[in-house]
């Protein structure tokens, strides 16, 4: 019963995200471009999974994201329709969503996900519209949908004897419907009732085809080889080669834009060439064009790494970048927080701290809603940058761990120096020989004194630390692990005894108290720890000394990290939870990625594969569980998560894109001068809750009508609470001024403030 009351929770929860954009907020890069269509007046550009129009006139641009209702699956085709005022968008898995523009309604189609068909054919490759009807190539054949009924009608499987066959693309000509397959362009009569009968599609030209397209008299084709051919009736001539294979093929405004990886070549209506336009006319060299349209006179090119520009078609000169901001890319790895500012860095390694693809990716800032992204040759060609922290000394101070080059130093925002063993105490592992440089440094943190701790994966002194006079110190984990040289490390935390606790692939939890010298272990056995498994990812320290740990096969909690100073073993356990009348195991058998704990002693849990948890300081209540199908979180592969101490803003890192949740989750205030109401006043469309912000913990807050009469009462957990306007939950209160009295546990600070509710 619990989980069904949870489900309905999330559900709502995920409506009210969707309908009001206030509880979620999408952090998405529209870097690599997917695919462009437009209308008179508009260019819709599609990226991994997000899209974004730019009207040609006023400039104006609009982003649509999972906050407002798009799948966080891949994209792989873009379609706008002038006459149904429509934008279609194709996923690699076969899913279509429909956007409607005079409302911004989204409608999701799974009719082809539900094929039986292997999954690896499922996807869209290109959506051509005809009377009404849009003809969806897939990797299997061609699906016609009715877009005044938005029902999907006859699957075409055109391959010899009805096989299955990979559609590129398909355009209507002359009465004929041609398309351009891994086996030869087909056509069919667009009128024949039969078109599911594949015998009534005829092969017109053998061969791997990647485009066709038609252009008022004239049909082309263009094969993977990037040779372009046109049709004279019967079959195909050859009459112009581009530099490479295609990227696409488009007709707009009587061209085609012919794309390659390296230029556009523009083709007017005879087919005859215009003119080429080169990536490296481009302001920043060495971008991969992947698609191009047009809107009257303005090209628009969109690339691989650096989203959509634009330019004069007619005259081609000036080059003008239109992507809406955000991160380098959507597979963000790491972050952290604080009050102003919130950084991201996108270097990673495998499930077995395998960097080796070497990301050149560099690192991204947001503060005040701008994003600096500072490119991979501006960080010294750190690879694999997989963590990275703000000095809390120091703002402007920032540190990031490199899983193969060392440590990285900001300041200012400009890299300025990386540590690494020719002038530092970090070391490059030797296993693979002398020669062989590789210094694999992760898990950072900062000590009350502003010493910085860091982590050096496979070597015997794994523990380092750079001092606040600049020297560095080694301490020897080979002391307490089994094997140090095969130990990689993930993150680590230090208690308020200045102990460090970290996190390690293969021998559980270690912890150092420096003034002793001491090392210490958690791992598995019912004398050794406790732990289900020996590899953690993730530990965190919450506000009751208790350490949550996080493994690749579940959830463990030692009580109290004061244990250290015993004599014994320390030993973690898991937490016993009751659903449907089960004694349960928390977070059992679960891959966790990470562990936060908010400022009412909340903590967020990630995982590699079924969302995130956010549960009760104790554990024993599951408050929300967010996953793809009830929130907009783009997928449920969890990298990290940091909070806003501040502002509450949970940032939540996925593979496929960064959100957040505005919740409650604040560190309590020190005092009550800085309380504060949003949103004030409360106006009649708002459906959200009233928030009281800048409390002390444990403070006691009371709301009356301007009569004095209690509509509600909590105490705080943390630094904020919120009130959903309601009389204790039985009904909505009036239009009126409401008193808000908020007292101090002790009563010795008070403070009261209004809000105005109009319905």
């Amino acid at each position: 019963m619990k989980k069904n009351f949870l489900s309905i929770i999330s559900l709502l929860l995920f409506q009210f995200g969707f309908a009001q954009g206030l509880s979620w907020q999408g952090y998405f890069s529209f870097n690599e471009i997917k695919g462009i269509s437009e209308s008179s007046t508009s260019v819709f550009a599609a990226s991994e999974n997000a899209l974004f129009s730019k009207n040609s006139t006023s400039n104006a641009i609009k982003t649509i994201t999972t906050v407002d209702g798009l799948s966080g699956q891949t994209i792989s085709a873009v379609y706008y329709s002038p006459s149904f005022k429509k934008t279609i968008v194709g996923y690699e898995n076969g899913l279509m969503t429909l956007i409607n523009e005079a409302d911004g309604s989204i409608v999701k189609k799974v009719d082809i996900i539900s094929k039986q068909l292997a999954a690896n054919l499922k996807k869209i490759n290109h959506i051509m519209e005809h009377n009404g009807f849009l003809y969806v190539s897939c990797d299997f054949g061609i699906v016609q949908f009715n877009l005044t009924t938005s029902q999907f009608g006859d699957t075409y499987f055109i391959g010899d004897n009805g096989a299955e066959i990979s559609v590129k693309q398909t355009a209507f000509y002359n009465g004929f419907i041609f398309a351009a397959t891994s086996s030869g362009i087909r056509r069919a009569n667009i009128t024949n009732p039969n078109l599911n009968d594949f015998s009534q599609w005829t092969l017109v030209s053998a061969g791997s085809w990647l485009g066709v397209a038609a252009v008022d008299a004239e049909l082309a084709v263009v094969n993977s080889t990037g040779n372009v051919q046109r049709y004279n009736g019967n079959d195909f001539t050859a009459f112009l080669q581009l530099p490479s294979a295609p990227t696409g093929f488009h007709v707009v405004n009587h061209n085609l834009l012919a794309t390659t990886s390296g230029a556009v070549s523009i083709l007017n209506n005879q087919l005859a060439m215009t003119r080429q336009i080169f990536n490296s006319q481009l302001p920043e060299a060495n971008l991969t064009f992947s698609c191009a349209s047009a809107v009257g006179d303005i090209l628009y090119i969109g690339t691989k790494e650096k989203g959509l520009f634009s330019t004069s078609l007619s005259n081609p000169g000036t080059f003008e970048n239109s992507t809406p901001e955000g991160p380098f890319r959507n597979n963000i790895f790491s972050l952290d927080a604080t009050p102003n500012v919130l950084w991201a860095v996108y270097g990673d390694y495998d499930t077995y701290y395998n960097p080796y693809e070497l990301d050149s990716y560099g690192i991204s800032k947001l503060n005040n809603s701008k994003w600096l992204n500072i490119t991979y040759s501006e960080v010294y060609d750190a690879k694999s940058i997989t963590r990275i922290i703000v000095n809390p000394n120091n703002e402007k101070q920032v540190y990031a761990s490199s899983f193969f080059s060392g440590l990285l130093r900001i300041e200012n925002d400009i890299p300025n120096l990386l540590y690494n063993e020719k002038n530092s105490g970090l070391e490059s592992l030797t296993f693979a020989g002398p020669n062989y440089i590789d210094v694999r440094i992760n898990g950072t943190a900062f000590d009350k004194t502003g010493n910085l701790w860091v982590t050096n994966s496979r070597i015997k002194n794994g523990l380092k630390v750079l001092k606040t006079n600049g020297q560095w110190q080694s301490f020897a984990t080979s002391s307490i692990l089994t094997d140090a040289e095969q130990t990689n490390y993930s993150n680590i935390v230090i208690d308020k005894n200045n102990v460090k606790w970290i996190s390690t692939s293969s021998e559980g939890v270690i912890a150092f108290n420096e003034s002793t010298n001491t090392f210490k272990k958690i791992t598995t056995g019912a004398d050794a720890g406790n732990l289900p498994i020996a590899d953690v990812r993730s530990v965190a320290l919450d506000t009751k000394n208790q350490l949550w740990i996080g493994t690749t096969k579940g959830l463990r909690v030692l009580s109290n990290v004061g244990s250290f100073q015993a004599e014994g073993q320390m030993k973690a356990n898991p937490i016993i939870i009751i659903d449907d009348n089960l004694a349960q195991e928390l977070m059992y058998e679960q891959f966790i990625t990470s562990i936060v704990v908010d400022g009412a002693n909340n903590k967020w849990i990630g995982t590699v594969d079924s969302g995130i948890f956010m549960v009760s300081p104790n554990g024993q209540e599951t408050k929300y569980h967010f996953t793809i199908n009830n929130s907009p979180l783009p997928s449920n592969v969890i990298n990290d998560i940091k909070i806003n101490s501040t502002t509450g803003e949970v940032f939540i890192a996925t593979n496929k894109g960064m959100i957040s949740f505005k919740g409650i989750a604040t560190g309590a205030n020190d005092d009550l001068n800085n309380v504060y109401v949003y949103p004030n006043p409360v106006r009649p469309n708002y459906t959200g809750t009233v928030k009281v912000a800048g409390l002390l913990d444990k403070a006691n807050v009371k709301i009356t009508d301007i009569e004095g009469n209690l509509v509600y009462e909590t105490t705080s957990e943390g630094g904020t609470i919120e009130w959903d306007t309601t009389a204790f939950g039985n009904y909505k209160v009036s239009s009126g001024v409401y008193m808000i009295f908020i007292s101090a546990q002790d009563g010795g600070e008070t403070k009261v403030k209004k809000v105005m509710i109009i319905r």
